[in-house]
Formats: C-alpha cells, structure tokens, sequence
C-alpha cells in the first residue's frame, strides 16, 4: 500500500503537495489528520467531497509499504501514526522545500530543494512527465504557491516559484478562490486571541532591530498561529515577531520575520522546530509558558545574522574639497569622478557637503567663479563606522539625506550614499564576512591551487606574505579571476595594490630577487622573478575620459573605483591575497552570477561611449566563451557603434587581430553585422550571410593546406566583408603595414582581373598568379566552385617550394646571350617541373637541349 502524508496543522502548501503527489502516484492513498489550519479547514468544508483522501484513524499502518512525505522531511511531525511507521521495511520518498534539520529522514526517493513552496517541485514533475491537470487541480496547488511565498513577496520564494505558477495560469487556475482563501478575515476566536496576543507584547531592540515578542496562555485551542503572527508583523514596525502561546498542554512558538537579517531555526531548534529562516515554528508537547517564554527572550540573539555596518559598504578613502574651491573647478572634478556630492573640509574638519544640484544652482546664476563654501550644506547629518544599515536606512529617510559622512574619532574615514545602500538591498555582494548575498563559491583558495601553475600559484603566497607583513591591502586582478572562475587556463598574472604599486613590486624583488620594469607614469611595475615568471603589479586606480573615444586620463585611486573602470562585471572581480582573506573573492558587480549565466552586462550606461573598443572586447568574450550581452548592453553597443569612427585605424586593428584570432571569425563577422560596425563603412547589412560563408570556406582552406600562406589570417577576415560589398576602397584606411596593404592591392586586383578563373591548364594558371601572394589566391579561391579550389590549390601546393634547376646563368653557359627569351624559357621550365615532367637538375638540362632543337 502506498500513502501519501503530510505535516499536521496542515496548510494549503502540504494539502496541494498531496493533492499533486497523487498526480505522480496514482495508486497512492492521501491520508490528512483532523489537523489543519483555519482555512485549510474551512476549504475542505466546501470541497472535501471532490478530494481523494482519508482520515488517519482508518489506515492500517501495517499494511503501508511505500510512503510519500511532502513539505516535511521530520516523520515525528507527521502525527500520532508516526511512531508506526518507524521500520526499515519501508520505502520513503519525501519532496519537501525546508532547510534540514536533525531528526529529518535522508530518503531513498524525492527531491528536497530551497523553494518558496513544496508544490513547486511537484508541479515541475508534473511538467516533466507531462501529467494533465484540471483548472481546480492547478487553482489548490496555485493556494500552496501563493500562501507558503506571501503572495511572492517572502525572502525564500524563487524563480521557479512564479515559473510554477506562470504554468498553472495556463491551466486555468482560478485567482479568485485564491484570493478568498489566501488572505481570509479573522474568525471570532482569532480575533479574540489576536487582540490578547496585540495587547500582551514586549518590543525588544537587539542589534539595531525591533523584535516584537507576544505571548498569551488559554485553554481551548485555537488554530491559524501562523496567520496572526503574520498580521501582527503587518500592523506593526517590527523587524520581526514572535508568538509564543500555551493552549492544551502545549506551547507553540511561531515566528516571522520581514527582515534577512533573522535566522529562527538557530532559536527553534532548541525545540526541535523548524521551517524557513524567516517563517519557522516550535511545538513543546507538556510545555509550560513560565519556562519556555524566558528561555525565548534570553536566547533572542542567536536569531541575528552579523550587522551590515557603515564600515563595510561605505566608500573609503573619501575625496574632498577645500571651502575655497570654485564651484566650477568642483563642478569639473564631480563630472570626472563621477560623484554627486562632496564633503568640504579644512584642517581635518568637516565643514559641509556640496551636492550637483548645488553646483547647477550657482552655475544658473553665473557663481563659477565663486567659493563652495558659500553654497554647501553645514547642517551635516555623521554617523559612526558601526551604525547597521536599518540605522542608515532610517537616518536618511528623517534627514531626506542622500549621502552620510562616516566619522570617527572626530575624523572623516568614510562616506555612504544612496547608492551603497541599494547595492546592498538589491543583494550585491560586498566586501564583508557579514553576508554571502550571491550563492557562489566566495571562496577560491582550493581551486586557485589546483588550476594555477605550481610555481604561480607559490609566487602568490610569497605575495601574501609580503602584503599581510606591510600590512597592504592586494588583490590578482582581472581576466585570470574571471578564467579561475570560468576553470580555464591563464597564467597572465595582474595583482593590484591599495597603496604603492611600483614601491611593493620593489618589496617583492627585495625579498625573492629578480627584476622590476616600472612604468612611473601609470603607477605600474612588472616583477620578474628569477624562475622567469611575470606579474604586473599596479596601483589601484581610476580613469576617465576627457571626451568620447580618448584615451582614459589615471590616477590612484580605492579598489572599489578601480573595479568600477572595468569593461564588464565578469572582468571587475578581484580575490584577496592578503592574510586570512586569501582566496576571497570580491565581486561588487555579481560578475560571477554573470558567468554563470553566460552573460555580457557594462557597468554603466556610457561605458561604450567612453571607449568604444569595449564593443569589440564583448564580441570576442562572445566568441570565445560563448557568451552573450544581456539586452541592455547589446542596445547600448547599438547606440554607441558610430563612435567607432573617431577611433584611430591602429586601435581598431589592434581589436580586430584579437577577435579574428578567435575560434569563430565567422561568427565575429556575423556580430559586428548585428552591431552596426560593418555599416559604420557603408557595407550593407545583406552582405552578411555571404561574407559569413566565405570566412568559413576561407578558415577551411586555412586548416586543410596550413602549409600555404601566412600563419596569422585575422587581416584576410577583416577584408572580407569590404570585398563582399564592393567596398575595398574603404578598406584602404587600415591596411598600415606593408604587407597589409600589398595583400590589399593583390586581392583588389584579382578582384577585377578575371582571366585567371578561366585557366585550364597549369601553364595557364601559372601565368596568372604566379607574381600574387598565396595569401591573396586563397583569398580569392574561398569564392570559387569545389573543383577550381582543387585544382588552384594543387597547383599552390607544388609551386610552393618550386625548386630552381637552371638559371640565367645556365642559359649562358650554354652559349645563350641574355635576352627576354630567358624568361620565357624559365618560365616553360617551371611549368614542365609543376607538370611533373622534370625532377631533377639532369633532367632540367636534358629537357633544355630538347627545347632549344
């Protein structure tokens, strides 16, 4: 016999999981204890006879042989029956969506992941094996979804929570029952038991939060806890509530939270409880409030996750002003470093702050030339470096402030801004041990050991060492974090230093030998150790441009601003090398998260205006990790394509060689397309499926006969779509190299010059292209029908190394006066050779007594 069970006090999520189980397990029996919470209850008063299931009291335990737990995973919480199904002789699948806890079963069957509800796994085997469901069916299990995630609004609901109830939408799920029995009005009894809980409550203020702790004791039992702990969060500002309530011999302590700094299991499992981290429950049997109340208040603690403070999301070092400054040097230095507001500051003290808004009012009225300090704000709102961010929150909603000098012993050590805060809410990683907001591997000590060269890897540590020992702050740096992620080789070793660069690239050769190249203007050093291993050690640093597509103007300059100078999230990660952080990543942007999604995302709106060689540099990530930019980026490499053209010719080759250097030059070519740069030089977008088709022919050729032409054919794809659409003349711009441009002028010409492609013979064809390149031919030929390409190309294969038997001066000996017939008989001579009629030099001279009878 297979049965299918849930917790008691059952909710609309357990009741749907059985309902969906029996989807999944036909010949499986529901089995539901009299317990159940109000409005499941008052749901099967009108629907029970359309339900499947039977009471506890009328299954033979002994006869279950397989049994199926959903939306627990604790066989104790199942009910009175549980201890008879104990037993080793029984199959158990469970598919439950909480956090384990001791005493849970380890199943043989099922699945137990993080999700906003239970039913949702259910709902996606549903899917899976392609199960019909009815509009009723797809409305129960839509009242699971809907009240286990708050209507989508709980910290633990997820994507494929409201990817389930997308589907059920399809299937016809009825909003309106939802709505009547997902947010019910409070029966007589509740509401009696509500104002009792409401006006027996003791506000607690722990670490910055506001815990509201409600306690009440009576005989009759009363259900729905869990909706009155809700509402008394709802009606009152508290970061969390706790209920804890006697009735029949029990204490139930239900607890609710709209904060993610709360964790009840810690507390609840001293109860043997559990549920989420911000919704969660206890039920001592023989319970007695006097005991267990106390013991809820005095371990209140261990429910707080470690406080965002100031000190960890605020900006460090804080550029200031001088009071004397003019508004409009100030205004200069907030549009170069990308700030909207200044502290002004004179001998240490903090005098004010001055805003953009500010600065635009004094422009309007012709204040330029005037001091900041007549227009800044001095009423300044500080807080202390251990101020938590509800504090912060809260100080900025009073004051209508958006940015808060961090002072500490009388001294300026930090600012926040509106922008450290959303950072921080909309679950950005900061560089704090007090929360891991992005579910990635933050630690890559392990894996940074396996991946990198042995001897890298043990330069880092020497690295380490001298940092933690000069008490420096040095992270590795750019494209290696990203491939140490991504498991891909790269032994391309940047670190960066918040300090002096070029001064700890000294340290490092003063403590383990070798050479240091140091480049004063940059603030960069390359340290070569004596094993011959390079690492470029720069000063953390910031640029901006002047104008679009200059080159970026650098300065010193926090981490934080050096990652945000990067092209994209997946390159402005850093690892700590310092100390007990080794390994740590620093991921401000959630460049990992991208990785993981494969996805291409800026930084900021302008980033490709700023430098539109950043386009080129997405095409190639595309290419070569098969990657793709997020919607956004993509439109803004749109917008920005015809900036390309202030670019100098040399900066653009200089991208180009990369990208055709790539795996797919075909599919570099087909992205410029979609980008817009191939028409910035009036090639028509139709000319992209051709040109595509020839760098694939082009590239095979390459492969198949890598012994003709040159090695590196990135310049050959560049042209192509330029030959495509007639437009070599446009190309000239970029051929700079010599050989460039006589590769250039070849193709042009062959372009034109068609009698080649009507050579028949080897004599023929030689006559043609025997002054061109091969390069130049292959290029050509990827044009050409199969058969051609055969025989032009079996005629290359033999002229490559066409050995000289005779020459001019072999002419002579045989008594010859020079004349243009010398090149006419050489020339036969090396056809006769291509034909295969002459391998030797004795032959050559056989061959020539022939020619001259």
């Amino acid at each position: 016999m297979q049965v299918i069970i849930s917790h008691v006090n059952t909710d609309f999520d357990a009741l749907a999981s059985m309902i969906a189980a029996k989807k999944l397990y036909p010949e499986a029996q529901i089995v539901i204890t009299d317990k159940q919470n109000d409005a499941v209850t008052q749901f099967l008063n009108i629907y029970r006879d359309t339900l499947p299931m039977m009471q506890d009291r009328l299954v033979d335990w002994d006869q279950v042989e397989e049994l199926i737990i959903v939306d627990v995973a604790a066989l104790e919480r199942t009910g009175d029956y549980s201890k008879q199904l104990n037993r080793e002789n029984l199959t158990i699948t469970i598919y439950d969506h909480h956090p384990s806890k001791d005493g849970d079963i380890t199943p043989e069957h099922g699945r137990i992941e993080p999700l906003g509800a239970a039913v949702t796994l259910l709902i996606e085997e549903i899917r899976k094996q392609q199960i019909p469901i009815s509009s009723f069916e797809a409305t129960i299990f839509g009242l699971g979804i809907y009240t286990d995630t708050g209507s989508f609004t709980y910290a633990g609901t997820t994507a494929r929570d409201l990817q389930a109830a997308s589907y059920l939408m399809e299937q016809g799920m009825n909003l309106e029952i939802i709505q009547r029995f997902a947010d019910q009005m409070l029966l007589p009894e509740q509401q009696e038991l509500f104002n009792q809980l409401f006006l027996n409550t003791t506000e607690y203020k722990v670490d910055g939060l506001n815990i509201l702790v409600a306690a009440h004791e009576q005989q009759k039992f009363q259900g729905g806890l869990s909706t009155l702990t809700r509402k008394l969060l709802e009606m009152t500002d508290a970061d969390a509530v706790l209920v804890v309530v006697e009735m029949q011999k029990r204490v139930y302590i239900i607890g609710r939270a709209s904060s993610n700094r709360i964790n009840f299991l810690p507390l609840l499992k001293l109860w043997k409880g559990g549920g989420h981290e911000q919704a969660g429950s206890a039920t001592i049997k023989n319970g007695i409030m006097a005991e267990v109340l106390p013991a809820v208040v005095e371990n209140m603690e261990i429910i707080l996750k470690p406080a965002i403070t100031a000190r960890d999301i605020m900006t460090t070092p804080v550029k200031t002003l001088g009071p004397k400054m003019t508004i409009e040097a100030a205004g200069k230095l907030m549009y170069r470093y990308g700030h909207s507001g200044f502290p002004i500051v004179e001998d240490g003290k903090l005098l004010g702050i001055i805003s953009r808004r500010d600065l635009d009012k004094a422009n309007h009225h012709g204040l330029g030339h005037a001091p900041v300090k007549g227009y800044m704000s001095s009423k300044i709102v500080t807080i202390h470096p251990e101020t938590s961010i509800e504090e912060i929150q809260k100080i900025m909603i009073e004051h209508n402030v958006g940015r808060l000098p961090v002072v500490e012993n009388g001294k300026l050590i930090g600012i926040l801004s509106r922008t450290n805060i959303i950072e921080v809410l909309h679950h950005k990683n900061i560089e704090t041990n007090a929360v891991k907001t992005e579910k990635y591997e933050h630690q890559l000590a392990k894996r940074m050991e396996e991946q990198l060269p042995q001897d890298i890897y043990a330069l880092l540590q020497k690295i380490s060492k001298t940092a933690s020992d000069g008490n420096l702050s040095v992270y590795l740096i750019g494209g290696i974090v990203r491939d140490i992620i991504l498991g891909k080789p790269n032994d391309d070793v940047d670190i960066v230093v918040e300090g002096d660069g070029i001064a700890f690239a000294q340290q490092l050769k003063e403590g383990y030998g070798g050479d240091v190249l140091v480049h004063e203007s940059f603030g960069t050093a390359t340290w070569e150790h004596p094993s011959g291993v390079k690492i470029d050690v720069t000063s953390s640093r910031l640029e901006y441009y002047e104008r679009p597509a200059a080159l970026p103007d650098v300065e010193k300059s926090t981490l934080r601003e050096d990652l945000e100078r990067r092209d994209f999230t997946i390159n402005a990660m850093a690892i700590y090398l310092t100390g007990e952080k080794f390994g740590e990543i620093v991921d401000p942007y959630l460049g990992a998260r991208d990785i993981k999604q494969k996805t291409i995302k800026v930084l900021h709106n302008l980033s490709f205006v700023e430098d539109p060689t950043r386009i080129f540099r997405a095409v190639r990530f595309e290419t070569r990790f098969g990657f793709k930019m997020d919607n956004q980026t993509e439109s803004l490499a749109v917008q920005a394509m015809p900036g390309i053209k202030e670019l100098s010719a040399n900066r653009i080759l200089y991208e180009m060689e990369k990208m055709f250097n790539e795996i797919a030059p075909e599919r570099t070519i087909q992205r410029l397309f979609e980008l817009g740069f191939w028409q910035q030089y009036d090639i028509s977008k139709q000319a992209a499926a051709s040109s595509c088709i020839h760098v694939k022919r082009l590239k095979s050729i390459y492969e198949t006969h890598s012994n003709l032409g040159d090695k590196n054919h990135w310049f050959s794809y560049f042209l192509i779509p330029f030959y495509k659409a007639g437009q070599l003349k446009q190309a000239k711009q970029f051929a700079l190299t010599k050989k460039e441009g006589k590769l250039l002028q070849e193709i042009t010409e062959l372009t034109s010059y068609v009698e080649w492609r009507n050579s028949s013979t080897i004599a023929e064809l030689h006559q043609q292209l025997k002054i061109y390149s091969n390069d130049a031919i292959l290029f050509m030929l990827a044009d050409e029908t199969q058969d051609f390409q055969q025989f032009v190309l079996s005629y290359l294969e033999k002229a490559q190394n066409l050995p000289v038997y005779l020459t001019g001066a072999d002419l002579i000996k045989k008594g010859l006066k020079p004349s243009a017939a010398f090149s006419k008989i050489l020339f036969d001579l090396e056809v006769a050779i291509l034909n295969n009629e002459v391998a030797s030099k004795e032959m050559a001279e056989q061959w020539l007594e022939e020619y001259l009878v």
